[in-house]
């Protein structure tokens, strides 16, 4: 276990974790008692020749777990190199990080002090309650290629990158702030279907109207959901197009380019995050890795919007 003087160092050191020693705290006030109660919940749940709390104690206590967990998601450390750290054996830190990331994950993405977004109708209905736009992307994730003689092996292999890959829905506000991230699904599944399986289309024709921009991928949308989803315009001219519309498309283009780059910032600080540049474990516990540093970004940028507000 660390001692003070290295977990202060950590806390205090936003490049080791990526969050503020604010954000730390506060994540040790909300998600401690959770991993508490669900940890007497499950030694209770047992048939037991003890009674719960007797034996040998936790070598590694609930911050030192909450802080491996974030050094794995901020910097891909691996478990040995966590266990030398912290002075205990590998398997701690695999049951530790694998305790706390599900609840990091099921935090959502923090918009302000108790307003958190879990899942895709949250977004819609908070876009409609606040008039905002969202922009909508995805992005990929390399993974490990699937084991020789396992079935659909190939889905994995992107058309964009050619690599091994799982792909992700992005949505962010107008000001490159995370909202949602959905499932992953495998890399070769287009941006489009992934829009469609996740069920936003059908939430945009029943909730309230919200403006979305999206990139060329997601043409096609915009007719199944009443212009609430805008792509770049359509060429209309495929041979010789005269020289006025040349310059009015680029222009068109140009404009909704500008509008929806900030979804491209917020893939940016997703991606500093160097479990989600390239995913070396489990392609099953990737879900919840990519929640729970959307949770944790989410929650930073939402201080850093308060401190920039007060200042």
């Amino acid at each position: 276990m660390v001692g003070n003087e290295a977990r202060s160092l950590i806390v205090s050191n936003g490049r080791i974790t990526g969050l503020s020693p604010g954000v730390i705290g506060e994540l040790v006030a909300d998600v401690g008692p959770l991993w508490h109660e669900r940890h007497r919940v499950k030694l209770a749940s047992r048939a037991r020749k003890r009674a719960v709390g007797a034996g040998a104690k936790y070598k590694l206590v609930f911050v030192d777990r909450l802080l491996a967990t974030l050094v794995h998601l901020r910097h891909g450390t691996t478990h040995d190199v966590l266990a030398c750290w912290f002075s205990v054996d590998r398997s701690t830190i695999t049951r530790a990080i694998g305790e706390v990331r599900p609840l990091l994950a099921e935090r959502g993405c923090t918009i302000a002090p108790g307003l958190r977004l879990r899942t895709l109708t949250d977004v819609l209905e908070y876009l409609g309650a606040s008039g905002r736009t969202a922009i909508l992307d995805a992005t990929e994730i390399r993974v490990r290629r699937p084991a020789a003689g396992q079935p659909d092996r190939d889905r994995f292999v992107s058309g964009k990158s050619k690599q091994n890959a799982v792909k992700v829905m992005v949505l962010t506000d107008t000001e490159g702030r995370l909202l949602f991230c959905g499932e992953p699904r495998p890399g070769s599944c287009p941006d489009i279907t992934q829009a469609r399986a996740s069920g936003l289309v059908g939430l945009l024709g029943t909730g309230p109207w919200v403006e979305i921009l999206a990139d060329a991928g997601y043409q096609g949308l915009g007719a199944q959901t009443g212009n609430q989803i805008l792509t770049p315009p359509h060429r209309k001219f495929r041979k010789n197009p005269p020289t006025w519309y040349e310059e009015k498309h680029a222009r068109e283009r140009h404009i909704h380019s500008s509008r929806r780059i900030r979804v491209e910032h917020g893939i940016a600080h997703l991606k500093n995050w160097r479990c989600l540049a390239r995913h070396h474990g489990r392609r099953e516990q990737l879900p919840d890795s990519i929640s729970a540093v959307a949770a944790l970004l989410s929650h930073q940028q939402s201080i850093n919007r308060a401190w920039s507000q007060a200042a």
